[in-house]
């Protein structure tokens, strides 16, 4: 078996899925921003000039995972059917977790999506308060689970 996104020429190309069967796939992906804990106690009490940060890192990991086909450049454009996008914290650790679900019934999966929802909260949340504390560090940016498909389930170790 070749690579998939190779032609017979040697060039580039998008994946034929025409020919796969229709399932519900779903992805969750997961980042981490580790910050200052003045700035994670600065974003759950609200007190950052841009806004409600997570609000818009909400609204921003949103569409950046229907955006993903106009960046990856292999990537399907997909009907997605759900998106949500979760925050949790470490106090202790001074870290700020980001978790995305995809969902699409389709031809192909969404684990690009999905990983791309948490890098663009992330970016978001970086961009928001950066002001105050440019040591920011977004990390372990993983695929946890993916299921549906050919391939069937994944979830990470």
């Amino acid at each position: 078996m070749g690579i998939s996104h190779i032609n017979k020429d040697g060039n580039a190309v998008m994946i034929d899925v025409s020919n796969k069967s229709i399932t519900l796939r779903t992805a969750v992906a997961k980042t981490t921003i580790k910050m200052k804990s003045d700035t994670l106690s600065r974003i759950y009490s609200f007190d950052i000039k841009k806004g409600d940060v997570l609000g818009v890192a909400q609204v921003a990991g949103i569409m950046g995972a229907k955006k993903t086909s106009d960046i990856i450049p292999m990537c399907h454009p997909l009907l997605l059917t759900g998106i949500d996008i979760k925050f949790d914290k470490s106090d202790e650790l001074s870290e700020l977790y980001i978790t995305a679900t995809v969902k699409v019934t389709g031809q192909t999966g969404v684990e690009m999506e999905a990983l791309t929802a948490v890098t663009v909260a992330a970016l978001t949340v970086y961009d928001m308060c950066k002001s105050i504390d440019k040591n920011m560090e977004i990390c372990n940016t993983i695929l946890l689970e993916k299921t549906g498909g050919k391939s069937g389930t994944f979830r990470k170790l």
